[in-house]
């Protein structure tokens, strides 16, 4: 049978043509998925009695539910799920004064081993689908009081989304449906360790924010803490940003976590700043989020603000990211270790 979540509407639209159907009845599905909530055919009162048959003998609405849920002391909230086939993956709802920011993962652990990063350690399993990737902000849109909903989205949680494309973009066409999940592309956000090829479709393919993790200013510090830069070192990374597609006024996010007596001296910044030269750009700075599993340490603070000043003496708009949920291991580069440690 088919998982209806695992459609967009253009393929919904092409099985209710298959049945003999009118086009618009996929709309209305999508709506009852989407919009109300429902997790089968039979409530959908506005299809006749014959098309919600035929739906049942075809298809289902997966749903996905929390086995934890793990509250931080900032209002941080970490969802740890349990997939079908008992692979575990995690989801981050963030709290902010005046928005609820969901971060979430697109596959199962993660290939690219970056050092600084917890996902990686426990290995790689599998891409997550379509539904997957959608039923998390599903389970937590659900979950919220009427008075609060989810405005922004962030692929950033387990996993390189750009390693699992096809479903990525499947994903981000039903968030972005007007008659499915809603979400503007402007609050939608995909950090990518730099997959150069992947980051010139997605361009091509839809609009939403990029965010890269750059981390390291040389190629030499990169290949220490990403081994993806070997395969796409700066030069590479950094003319494909420089070509990516960007809306008036929008600018690419640079990532850059900064770790103690690797990449957080004064000469770092300065070519930092020197290689992102005349790119409509931020920098976002995380300061290390330790866990259990690195040697890595924090810097202190007064690196941390030297580096941010040396940016922006550059005229680099560059903030300093505040670190939420890191005591429930909630934080950037901290996901997997609930299960790792199980």
């Amino acid at each position: 049978m088919q998982d209806i979540k695992n459609m967009t509407i253009d393929e919904l639209e092409n099985l209710v043509l298959s049945l003999g159907e009118d086009r618009y009845k996929a709309t209305q599905i999508a709506r009852w998925v989407y919009q109300y909530g429902a997790t089968s055919f039979d409530g959908m009162t506005n299809l006749s009695k014959r098309l919600r048959e035929k739906l049942s003998r075809l298809c289902y609405v997966s749903v996905l539910s929390p086995v934890k849920k793990i509250d931080s002391k900032d209002g941080t909230r970490k969802y740890l799920f349990s997939l079908e086939d008992n692979n575990p993956i995690e989801s981050v709802l963030i709290s902010e004064t005046d928005h609820l920011t969901l971060c979430i993962s697109t596959q199962v652990g993660c290939a690219f081993g970056c050092k600084f990063c917890l996902t990686g350690i426990g290995g790689f399993s599998r891409n997550l689908n379509t539904a997957e990737i959608i039923n998390q902000i599903c389970c937590v849109k659900d979950s919220l009081p009427n008075d609060r909903r989810i405005s922004n989205i962030v692929l950033m949680g387990m996993g390189e989304p750009l390693a699992n494309y096809k479903n990525i973009l499947k994903a981000l066409h039903v968030l972005t449906d007007p008659n499915a999940l809603q979400f503007s592309t402007r609050k939608i956000t995909l950090s990518t360790a730099g997959l150069v090829p992947e980051i010139k479709r997605l361009g091509k393919d839809i609009r939403v924010n990029l965010a890269v993790s750059l981390n390291a200013a040389k190629d030499s510090t990169r290949d220490y803490l990403m081994p993806i830069n070997k395969k796409y070192p700066l030069d590479a990374l950094l003319r494909a940003c420089r070509e990516f597609p960007l809306p008036h006024r929008k600018r690419i996010t640079f990532e850059y976590i900064l770790i103690k007596g690797i990449n957080d001296s004064v000469h770092d910044a300065k070519r930092l700043a020197s290689i992102l030269k005349g790119m409509r750009c931020k920098i976002n700075l995380i300061p290390f989020n330790e866990h259990p599993a690195s040697e890595f340490r924090r810097p202190n603070d007064k690196v941390i603000k030297m580096f941010q000043r040396t940016l922006i003496s550059s005229s680099y708009t560059s903030t300093i990211r505040t670190t939420k949920g890191s005591d429930i291991l909630a934080a950037c580069g901290q996901l997997g270790y609930s299960y790792l440690d199980s």
